[in-house]
């Protein structure tokens, strides 16, 4: 039976940047890599918090990317 095995986490912070010409929404995204695998979302959101309040954009929302192996 495979079974998955998680490498690495990445956090992917995106910062909402108004509305273009068109009207359509913009965003901007930042990535921050060597992510503690065993990081809760908790602990995830107030990492995204404090690297917003950095920021001079608005903080839209956080993502946690998860890079899993397959083993067989």
């Amino acid at each position: 039976m495979a079974e998955t095995i998680l490498k690495e986490t990445q956090l992917r912070l995106v910062f909402d940047m108004g509305l273009n010409e068109k009207g359509k929404q913009v965003f901007k995204f930042k990535n921050y890599n060597n992510v503690k695998t065993t990081s809760t979302p908790d602990q995830l959101l107030n990492a995204a918090q404090a690297l917003a309040n950095l920021q001079t954009n608005i903080l839209f929302g956080a993502e946690r990317n998860d890079s899993n192996m397959l083993q067989g």
